[in-house]
Order: C-alpha cells, then structure tokens, then sequence
C-alpha cells in the first residue's frame, strides 16, 4: 500500500494538517485523544471533506481540491472498524456480514465467506442475533464485514480501546490473521503503544493537529521511554512453563527466566519495563533478585532525561533505563559486559 496525504481540516480552534508518505501493509497512526487520528481517517475514508489537499492511495485520486476530485466513500474501496462495533442489530451473524459483500460489485469479489468465518472462528455463530454476542465476538463479526467488503485498504480506529485486557489480546490475532491471510493493508489507530508495538510497522505520530514524525513502532516506544511513566516496555515471547521452586521457569531464546505467575500455555508473551532491570558492572556475590543474566552492551540512547541501554543477552534483546551518572559510574559503553537483575515478581503476562 502507497498513501500519499496532504491535506488541512479546520474544526473551529482545532486543525489537523498532514503532509506525508507512506508505504507498507501495517502503518500504525498514533497520538493521545484530541491529536486528529479519527479526523485523518475520516477524511482518508470520504467521511468527513478536507478543506484543501489532496489524498493518493496507490496512485490513485481520492480527493484533490486543485482538480475538483472527491470520490464518494463507496467508490474509494475502504472500509473501516470502529471502537464500537456498530452492528445492525436487526440483523444476524450471517447478515451483518454478508452487508458490505452484496454492495461490492461481483467482479471485485474475492473473498470466500466460507474462508473468512474459518479465519474468525464464527462457525456456529452465524444464525445467532448480534445481541446475544460477546464483546469479542462482536467485535470479530464487525472486521469480518468490513473484510467481506472486498476493501483495499482497511482502517481500524481505536478497535480495542472499548475492551478488556482479556478481550484486546484475543481479538489482536484476528485482527492481524485476516490482513495477512487475505493480503489486505490496514491503518490501525490508537493512543496504546502496546498495540502500535504489536499490531504495526511502521508509525505515523501525530499531537494537537500536527503530525510530529514517521517512525517505526519500536522506536517510538523508545524515544518515548523518558516521558512514560513505565519506561520502555520489553515485549518477551517465552516457551512453555515449568513450575521450580515455587516459580515457573519460561525458556527465552538460550536463556531461562524465573518468573512469580505461570501457565501451561505452549507459548506465553510477557512484559518487562526498562525500570525494572536493575545493572552491575561485575557479577554481584548474592542478590534477592531471581533473574541474573550476563549480557553484552548493543548501544545506547537518550530518550528526556533518561538513558537507555540496548543489550544482546545471549542472542535475546533487552532495554533496561539509568540516568547518565549511572552510565558513567559503571562504564557502560558498547561492547562491555554487564549484568541485569530482575526480580520474578517484575513480569506481567500477557492474556492468551
């Protein structure tokens, strides 16, 4: 997917303007409420006219002010997931899926309905009334309409932000199975940087109307690591669990993590914040801490008045924070050794 976007909108003493171009298949729009996420994907969907600009997708015209274009929202292709469901409560199952398919012309057709409910695990749900869904079952039913529309690019604003921790990491998985599995690009939308970290690649960051940069979703995670209140989050995927001593042992790469809270999951994602890990500059005689790895400096970076350590702890990646003094009085420089202690309890697992 190409988009190319400059446009202004003015809302009384609000304006969004964008000037920017982007490529690839999962392109994340991030910023805090009030920054104009939802008023760019309006007006990128035809919901909402810019006062001036113009919108490429693929090279194709949506919107130009100079030449007079402005396809209607139908003809552009896009379809779109809100943060509420909004389905047709009238309708069931089948029907609220089947709505955006028998509107788009036959010759674009190219889904299978057959395949996308296996994809989505609705079978069983399809005669149902969308009242008597859960929220994640909603929620699945709402993307697989707005896939059925045969779309070529797919916006989802804010989908998860109405749910649970529960519900958000089980409707992530769909939401990235059906973009790969039929080869559809998408904009996802959020003020989480968790989710910008798990669902995209590259990340549009916009605050107060201005877009502020063009990054990818690690690095924005790490510029921002000073100003967040829980630091640089460590995404961990670990193997199966095995209990030891009261805690559970959870295989990560070459190394083993002790960890206070366990399953029996084949596979487990866990979170670890850069403030958690504490560093030495020699291997320590004895320490509470549970978790002591032997690591090699990668780099450093700077990131408000924090400093961060990149570090290659036996073929693993790990960040962990200091201020600068504590660089200087252990010596931290790329290339040395050094020795990060985690606690079993600084974990948090993530829902499967």
């Amino acid at each position: 997917m190409h988009l190319y976007m400059t446009s202004h909108k003015s809302f009384g003493s609000f304006s969004l303007s964008t000037d920017f171009t982007v490529s690839g298949d999962r392109i994340g729009i991030f910023g805090t409420s009030g920054s104009g996420k939802s008023t760019l994907v309006s007006m990128l969907a035809g919901l909402t006219d810019p006062d001036s600009g113009e919108i490429l997708l693929n090279g194709d015209c949506l919107f130009s002010s100079a030449k007079r274009v402005n396809l209607r929202p139908e003809q552009r292709r896009i379809a779109m997931v809100f943060q509420q469901h909004c389905l047709f409560p009238h309708l069931n199952v089948r029907n609220n899926l089947l709505y955006g398919f028998k509107r788009c012309p036959s010759e674009l057709r190219t889904i299978d309905i057959d395949t996308l409910v296996a994809v989505l695990k609705l079978d069983g749900l399809l005669d149902r009334g969308v009242t008597n869904l859960s929220g994640g079952e909603k929620q699945r039913v709402a993307l697989g309409r707005a896939i059925l529309a045969n779309p070529r690019l797919l916006l989802m604003d804010e989908p998860l932000s109405a749910l649970d921790d529960a519900l958000r990491f089980q409707i992530i998985p769909y939401l990235k199975s059906v973009s790969e599995k039929f080869d559809i690009p998408y904009l996802f939308i959020s003020h989480s940087l968790l989710e910008m970290r798990l669902m995209t690649d590259t990340v549009l960051a916009f605050e107060k109307g201005t877009m502020t940069g063009q990054t990818t979703s690690d690095q924005l995670a790490r510029n921002r690591m000073g100003l967040s209140s829980v630091g640089y989050i460590n995404l961990l995927e670990l193997g199966r669990s095995a209990p030891i001593s009261g805690l559970f042992a959870y295989p990560w790469g070459a190394s083993q993590l002790l960890l206070s809270s366990g399953s029996e999951q084949n596979e487990s994602m866990a979170e670890l914040s850069s403030k958690d890990i504490i560093l030495f500059k020699h291997h320590p005689e004895a320490i509470s801490a549970r978790n002591l790895l032997e690591c090699s400096v990668r780099s450093l970076f700077n990131s408000g008045r924090k400093v961060g350590v990149v570090m290659d702890c036996a073929g693993n990646t790990l960040i962990a924070e200091v201020v600068q003094d504590a660089v200087d009085e252990l010596g931290i420089t790329p290339g040395c050794t050094i020795y990060a202690a985690i606690k079993a309890s600084a974990f948090r697992m993530l829902p499967n």
